[in-house]
């Protein structure tokens, strides 16, 4: 990774989806880990240089962009994206030993959480009261330090196997598709391109004015550049003035991401750089094997052409 990191924070506390996603990266799952209480706080802590790495939700299949996550970027860490990585989100209903599906009256979760499981409550636990908690993780812990008879609580699987928890119902979610989409960010450190890359942007306009964003988003269509996310933030600064996150496929090495870029540097009050890197994906590693194929044909191709000159 780039940089290496020996310590990375994360939004806590244990057991959350969070965790669940860094541990899928085994260099990442190898440095010391710190639980956050507060996306804001990993941020910081990045920032300040207490950890070489942040690792934070940025966006939800069902539920969009995770604004904290978003809105600290742009306005409050100058801090560079070094990673994606994507989770298939999978929520389970689990109990202290010995709890029967029957035997539960009470649901305890993130309020996100128990919405996405809405068709699972209302046709098997009609009965059962809905609470609120701080998160799904933080819902498994209290139940497993403090087992209630009767309570169940909605949370990934590693919250059951943290606090001693058996799983009641597995994968009770409304939308099998769910994913939430994660950044590791760091302060210093552009990864290298790889042939399958992902680039963030922020655009800060001069102006409110007719077609501006239709001028910035001309750039990237007059490069046959394509767009996987435009997401319109205010600035803070008044009613009606916008920012546009944009995340585009390419990496700032490539010279028709650069061509843009820099030509929306030029126009533009301001254009925010927030990171070139690896992009995830079912596919990604197929993507960049044959990107680096594709790359070695290329050189040879080159190679041999060179041979010949006089």
């Amino acid at each position: 990774m780039t940089p290496a990191a020996t310590s990375v924070a994360f939004l806590g506390p244990l057991g959350t989806f969070t965790e669940e996603a860094l541990l899928t990266q085994p260099d990442y799952a190898a440095a010391v880990l710190e639980p956050r209480a507060t996306i804001g706080e990993v941020l910081d802590a990045v920032g300040r240089g207490d950890v070489g790495l942040g690792f934070v939700p940025i966006e939800n299949a069902i539920d969009g962009v995770v604004r904290d996550t978003l809105d600290a970027l742009i306005f409050d860490v100058d801090l560079l994206v070094q990673r994606e990585v994507v989770l298939d989100v999978r929520l389970h209903l689990m109990a202290p030993p010995g709890t029967h599906l029957d035997d539960v009256r009470r649901v305890v979760s993130y309020p996100v959480a128990l919405g996405q499981c809405r068709r699972f409550l209302s046709e098997r636990l009609p009965g059962a009261h809905a609470v609120a908690a701080t998160s799904t993780a933080d819902a498994a812990r209290t139940l497993g330090e403090q087992p209630e008879p009767g309570t169940a609580a909605i949370a990934p699987r590693l919250a059951a196997d943290l606090y001693g928890l058996d799983i009641l119902a597995e994968d009770i979610e409304d939308f099998p598709g769910n994913q939430t989409r994660f950044l590791a960010v760091a302060r210093h450190g552009v990864p290298a391109p790889t042939g399958h890359d992902r680039t963030s942007i922020v655009c800060f306009q001069d102006a409110d004015r007719p077609g501006s964003l239709h001028g910035i988003l001309g750039e990237f269509a007059a490069r046959n550049i394509n767009l996987t996310r435009l997401e319109s933030r205010p600035t803070k600064q008044g009613l009606g003035e916008y920012c546009f996150a944009i995340d585009l496929s390419g990496h700032v090495a490539d010279e028709v991401v650069a061509a843009c870029l820099r030509d929306l540097y030029a126009r533009l009050t301001r254009v925010k750089f927030l990171g070139s890197y690896p992009a995830a994906g079912a596919h990604a590693a197929t993507l960049r094997q044959e990107a680096d194929d594709a790359w070695r044909r290329a050189d040879e191709w080159l190679a041999g052409l060179r041979s010949q000159i006089d």
